[in-house]
């Protein structure tokens, strides 16, 4: 697989890992992307994406739980878990995980596979377009300021990272927290250091915000069936402040429902924006339903 093969399997299993097969560097050219990997190759791909400074870990009590005849890769997107970051000077782009996805599918030689997105690993944002020169201008300005800064690493105890997480994620379960952070941390002598990179803190270096007309256009061209699973006591807008503003994700549903027709299921469940590492029960049968019924035959990306 030439320079993004998959490289030398390593051992940092964890709780809730069960059926774990490897984990694997696959190189890229500023260092590597993460994976974790479950059942055989020769069986469907199913490509798993984790939200927003989240990481790989985020599916380990779901996976398991999930039809056992198919192929699961976690991958940590660039600058999140164990993948590397980018190198100063380049910043983060919605695009630059849409090239980790082609990266990983291409490693592995995959022509058709299934995506399981949590949150940003399967959304697709909506948004007036006067807002977007607005916030690509805050996606510079918080690079170069991050930059400038070049501090060391903060060093925590693990109960006071685990304390931070938990008071800005407050749908997270300590459990479910202190699994994130076992990916998301590294040890040092005197501590825990974070593992991503601090210029992923901004929303707005990550989530791709687009006008309406485009968003359209994109679910015009979208050949695949989605399943689109919404937790009742879940999150309606990227930024959290502002979870009351509902209309963009109903102008999204209207628009995959009224576009996709048959191709588009859309199911309610109880629980929250972390559902799925929460009560991972909830989830799992529609998930191995949608898996179930799809195509497997070869086609292309």
């Amino acid at each position: 697989m030439g320079e993004n093969a998959p490289q030398g399997p390593l051992d940092r299993r964890g709780k809730g890992e069960a059926g774990l097969l490897s984990e694997l560097k696959l190189a890229v050219p500023w260092g590597h992307i993460a994976v974790k990997v479950w059942g055989s190759q020769k069986n469907p791909p199913v490509l798993c994406l984790h939200g927003w400074l989240d990481n790989a870990n985020s599916f380990d009590r779901l996976i398991p739980l999930l039809p056992q005849g198919f192929h699961y890769v976690a991958m940590d997107f660039g600058g999140h878990g164990l993948s590397s970051h980018h190198h100063p000077g380049f910043p983060y782009y919605h695009q630059s995980f849409v090239s980790d996805v082609r990266r990983v599918a291409t490693a592995f030689k995959w022509t058709r596979f299934s995506i399981l997105g949590h949150s940003f690993g399967g959304t697709v944002g909506s948004m007036e377009t006067e807002n977007i020169l607005t916030y690509k201008r805050r996606n510079i300005e918080h690079m170069l300021k991050v930059e400038a800064s070049q501090k060391s690493p903060r060093v925590s105890s693990p109960e006071e990272l685990l304390q931070g997480l938990l008071s800005k994620n407050i749908h997270l379960s300590r459990e479910c927290g202190e699994l994130l952070l076992q990916r998301g941390t590294t040890k040092v002598d005197t501590g825990l250091v974070l593992n991503r990179d601090p210029r992923l803190s901004l929303a707005e270096n990550v989530f791709d915000f687009t006008s309406k007309e485009m968003f359209l256009q994109f679910i015009r061209s979208l050949q695949a069936n989605v399943l689109f699973i919404k937790a009742t006591q879940g999150y309606f807008g990227v930024r959290r402040e502002n979870d009351n503003k509902k209309q963009p994700l109903l102008f999204m549903l209207d628009a995959l429902r009224v576009i996709l027709k048959e191709r588009f299921q859309y199911v309610e469940i109880p629980g929250n924006h972390y559902v799925h590492m929460n009560e991972p029960h909830l989830v799992a049968g529609f998930i191995s339903s949608f898996l179930q019924s799809q195509p497997r035959t070869s086609s292309r990306l």
